[in-house]
């Protein structure tokens, strides 16, 4: 079993570190955010210059400025620091695909970093990496890496000798710090300052019977989370997809080739997968995370499910020209968010219709839906209704089935309007074929015709008239296929429609 390691990040200045990349003039200017309370200001956060100045959060805004007359005080907004902290911990999935908000202090991040370390050439390296990045955007920050998200997370804030606990070392590293490394309540810690605990090795070796009547469940609880002894439960940022692949770069990549070279690997990994689960994918996403920060996303779609590696890599490279990779891109994800049971075709030497089974058309489709979308290709099937715009349905894959068969005893448009649309019309006997029609401004006179077929309405449905269908070829020997509703009723004027257009 692959050993757990976790990294916490904390923003010591979040909100201030925020403002100054926005407006450097404040670098040498003390300021804090405030927002109402009570009908008072109530300080939110402070940038370092006025920490200096002993101001604190949950101070009044009119008491800082008494202690620091030069103080600016900006409006915070309910959240602000949230959205923040949540975009960064997105950012940060480039080095962990499991990033969490830390719920308890809301100035920090945690990182379920197992098995990501080596990519970065080890733990110490892994480390450089992401406190160099967050100091080049401008973040003051202290990270720290142990078994355990709550061993990390109190070497982080409290540690002094190294951010980097050794595996299996976390409960000694956890014995000189203060009881507010265990993200304890206040008023749990009252309790602890009043006893003289003022190092957990003080307390950690009691009963816990004794620490139970005395702190409450919820102490014993933090207290093994951070030990390891009892797993801490902690939300990702974004749900882990079952079959998902990630390929980080030591370089960033640039070129065209490079991006190729990326796909096939990762479509490699996610094709053997699939094929060991006997799936098959059908629609994918790539994600580019670029080097300046910004995200590149594709995606393909299939009309049935493969793990055929280089059939999806043509589909990719339809695509490559909507990458642009700026500076570089130091890290891609693949994510196949919708896969399909793959079902062994038969093999038959004598098989001379495929059809829709055999895979050169459906690769061949997915390609043309690669090029000019899938809503330009259709595949319709019969359904079971008397009224033709009723009668055929599309479908949504090649593979799906009609529980009623094509109706062969008549013909049948091979273009259908969605909605029939009135004509005017000269018979010379109301039962029989008209003469001429008069369809968008221009005459047809009608040479042959063949009908009446009548198609009653689907009265379940709704209510009114049956229709009359005529088959009409006029004098360029153009063919449509024209309708009278209801019964002909010489004192009333009926009325006629054109529904298709054959061949």
């Amino acid at each position: 079993m692959m050993q757990k390691r976790y990294v916490s990040i904390w923003f010591r200045h979040l909100l201030a570190d925020w403002q100054l990349i926005r407006r450097p003039e404040l670098k040498d200017v003390p300021f804090v955010f405030g927002a109402p309370d009570h009908g008072r200001n109530m300080i939110t956060a402070v940038s370092p210059l006025a920490h200096a100045q002993g101001i604190e959060v949950g101070m009044k805004a009119a008491d800082a400025k008494a202690i620091c007359p030069g103080l600016e005080v900006l409006d915070d907004k309910t959240g602000r620091a949230a959205s923040l902290l949540k975009a960064i911990g997105e950012w940060c999935i480039r080095y962990s695909p499991i990033v969490m908000v830390d719920d308890f202090s809301t100035d920090g991040l945690f990182m379920d970093i197992s098995g990501c370390t080596h990519l970065w050439g080890g733990e110490r390296e892994y480390l450089k990496e992401i406190v160099s990045r967050l100091k080049t955007k401008g973040y003051t920050v202290r990270l720290a890496m142990a078994d355990t998200p709550g061993a990390a997370w109190a070497i982080a804030r409290f540690g002094k000798i190294t951010p980097l606990i050794a595996p299996g070392d976390h409960a000694s590293a956890l014995l000189p710090l203060p009881p507010e490394a265990l993200r304890l309540d206040e008023i749990t810690l009252n309790k602890l300052r009043k006893l003289g605990f003022y190092q957990i090795k003080s307390f950690i070796g009691m009963p816990r019977s004794v620490l139970r009547r005395r702190f409450g469940e919820d102490f014993l609880t933090r207290l093994a989370q951070a030990l390891g002894s009892s797993d801490e439960i902690l939300k990702p940022l974004q749900v882990l997809e079952p079959f998902q692949q990630r390929l980080p770069c030591l370089e960033p990549i640039k070129t065209r080739n490079g991006i190729e070279i990326a796909i096939t690997k990762l479509l490699e990994n996610l094709c053997l997968h699939l094929q060991n689960e006997g799936k098959g994918l059908r629609s994918a996403v790539l994600t580019c995370y670029r080097i300046d920060g910004r995200v590149v996303q594709v995606n393909i779609g299939t009309n049935a499910a493969t793990h055929n590696v280089s059939h999806l890599f043509k589909l990719f490279q339809l695509k490559i020209d909507q990458i642009r990779p700026a500076l570089g891109i130091e890290l891609f994800v693949l994510v196949a968010p919708k896969v399909d049971e793959v079902i062994p075709g038969q093999e038959a030497l004598w098989t001379t219709k495929p059809g829709l089974n055999d895979q050169s058309v459906i690769r061949l489709l997915d390609r043309i839906a690669g090029k000019v979308g899938t809503g330009a290709i259709h595949r319709y099937i019969p359904a079971t209704h008397y009224w033709p715009e009723r009668s055929v349905k599309n479908c949504v894959t090649t593979t799906e089935k009609s529980g009623t068969d094509w109706r062969l005893d008549n013909p049948r448009p091979t273009e259908l309007l969605s909605r029939p649309e009135a004509i005017e019309v000269m018979a010379l006997i109301p039962d029989h074929p008209p003469k001429f029609f008069i369809y968008k401004g221009a005459k047809h006179d009608v040479v042959k015709a063949d009908g009446p077929e009548r198609i009653e309405r689907e009265w379940w449905m709704d209510k009114g008239d049956h229709r009359d269908y005529y088959r009409v070829e006029d004098e360029q020997g153009r063919r449509y296929w024209l309708f009278r509703l209801g019964h002909y009723d010489g004192g009333q004027k009926y009325k006629w429609f054109i529904h298709g257009f054959f061949a």
